[in-house]
């Protein structure tokens, strides 16, 4: 049973471009939206500049790539180039511009993973909760491990440790909580009507 809701998307040629522009803007819309809430709501949980123990948009992020695939991953790697360049790190355009591509890597091949192992399909319709709380945690491993590969490699070795299980707790927790956030405010959605009942009361 998916624990995520289910989407079919049935779009004419001409529409199709429409449809993939909005998911792609969409997608860094609330990107950004969520790194502002989590600024707000969670202010002290700043480790270092760019790691919190509780992150939001790393449930974006993973929600974004399983749910609209490349264009949310594109929509991703937009917001992330927009934050990185022009907030975090606006005089380190190097760190801003290949940690947007980690930050976008990270979710993105854990989608496909799940698309290799689960067999995800477009719908969700086969994401469980235990295939969704794998995922999690596989995704809040990915991002810090690609992420400090590159601190090592650029010689940034101060408190990585550290810094790294603060990154990963602060994806985990944020995932956690954007996706059961996600689960609750469905459930009091009202369940729309099949037409087939409303058949069978005429009858």
């Amino acid at each position: 049973m998916s624990v995520l809701p289910s989407f079919s998307w049935h779009a004419t040629p001409m529409s199709s471009f429409q449809l993939r522009l909005c998911s792609v803007v969409g997608t860094a819309l609330v990107f950004i939206a969520s790194l502002w809430v989590n600024q707000e709501v969670f202010v002290h949980s700043e480790f270092v500049r760019g790691v919190n123990w509780v992150y939001l948009p790393a449930g974006i992020r993973l929600l974004s790539t399983l749910l609209l695939g490349a264009d949310g991953a594109l929509g991703l790697l937009l917001a992330s180039w927009i934050v990185d360049f022009f907030y975090f790190f606006p005089s380190d355009p190097v760190r801003s511009f290949v940690g947007g591509i980690i930050a976008t890597a990270a979710p993105y091949a854990v989608y496909r993973l799940a698309r290799e192992i689960y067999g995800l399909n477009a719908s969700l319709s086969n994401l469980t909760a235990g295939r969704l709380m794998m995922l999690t945690v596989a995704y809040a491993i990915a991002g810090p491990l690609l992420h400090h590969i590159w601190f090592y490699l650029q010689g940034d070795t101060e408190n990585i440790a550290s810094r790294f299980v603060a990154m990963f707790v602060g994806d985990l927790a944020g995932t956690v909580i954007v996706i059961y956030t996600l689960k609750v405010a469905l459930h009091f959605l009202p369940v729309p009507r099949r037409p087939e009942a409303d058949g069978q009361s005429n009858s």
